[in-house]
């Protein structure tokens, strides 16, 4: 069975420009080989792209949604990766097609809220990028966005984000790989009042905005897993099996699988969206067996009778799931 990936529509664009932005960071223009408008996208959304090695992608969106003549992504070239960044940056050329899903929003800007909290680590920027722009074109809510990253020379558009038009909007912060220098986001998070956060990053950043936001409000709290990277690798993975518990039928999930995949290769359709643990729709219920969760959408007390199998394992040799109608 085809990958939820290779099930997504697919169009060719050009490779309008591309130009590295910081050390080891690579900003890449798309546009319709006719001229053609791209379809509209809202703040937030990401593409899906094939790289040049055939390996799937996604990429936020990062420049104003008004712009219907080009998408912008940022690319890490991640040199311990797979090798699908490396690939785009290394094997591509301006006039080069690649092939681009239309764009999809799994961290959309919701509700109505009094003030956004924006917290970017690193590359996360991207889709925060997206918001900031549209926030400005449309007058709206106030915002306060804290951007954290290791070096200046590695933070994507900190010129642009050091200008004038944002003093007292933007906090930029270098920890230079000491940990002792973190920035303390807590006196930002301490007091809701009526804000929404939207945290992008690295899941250790994403785990610690979690933990300091458990007073928060559930709906008013947003993450997007920037790379979809996990505090446990596909190569320490065990395999286990999950029995449904309508048919009694168990299905392996091998190492480096996602019980979401399992399931989808043995017939099985399960609501998905993000495949990053982070929007919910693969919530299923969790009726025996220990689960290893991975997500950042449960509470602790909805881990005991729900697991998000797009992401999340077992430590149990068995889990024992009841898929939704």
């Amino acid at each position: 069975m085809a990958s939820p990936s290779e099930k997504v529509p697919m169009n060719e664009l050009v490779v309008s420009a591309l130009d590295a932005i910081a050390d080891g960071i690579y900003r890449v223009e798309l546009a319709d080989p006719e001229g053609n408008d791209l379809p509209e996208f809202t703040p937030g959304a990401h593409v899906r792209l094939e790289t040049p090695s055939g390996q799937m992608r996604h990429y936020s969106l990062c420049n104003d949604p008004d712009e219907q003549a080009r998408y912008v992504i940022a690319v890490k070239r991640e040199e311990e990766g797979t090798g699908g960044s490396k690939s785009l940056v290394d094997e591509t050329r301006v006039g080069d097609r690649l092939k681009v899903s239309a764009p999809h929003n799994d961290f959309e800007l919701t509700g109505n809220p009094a003030r956004y909290i924006f917290i970017a680590g690193g590359i996360g920027i991207t889709p925060i990028l997206s918001m900031i722009y549209h926030l400005k074109a449309t007058g709206g809510k106030p915002f306060k966005l804290y951007y954290l990253s290791r070096e200046p020379s590695q933070t994507a558009f900190l010129e642009e984000l050091s200008a004038p038009e944002y003093r007292g909007k933007v906090v930029i912060h270098h920890d230079h790989g000491n940990p002792d220098n973190s920035y303390d986001l807590w006196p930002a998070l301490e007091q809701p009042k009526g804000a929404h956060i939207y945290c992008c990053g690295p899941r250790g950043l994403m785990e610690a905005v979690r933990d300091m936001t458990g007073h928060w409000t559930p709906s008013s709290v947003h993450f997007e897993d920037f790379g979809k990277s996990h505090s446990t690798s596909a190569a320490e993975d065990t395999p286990f099996t999950v029995r449904l518990h309508k048919t009694g039928e168990a299905v392996p999930v091998p190492a480096g699988v996602s019980i979401l995949e399992a399931l989808r290769v043995n017939g099985h359709h399960v609501p998905y969206s993000c495949e990053s643990g982070t929007c919910g729709s693969c919530r299923t219920r969790l009726l025996e067996g220990e689960a290893e969760h991975r997500d950042l959408v449960l509470s602790e007390a909805e881990r005991q009778d729900n697991i998000m199998v797009c992401v999340s394992r077992a430590r149990s040799k068995e889990l024992l799931i009841d898929l939704p109608e």
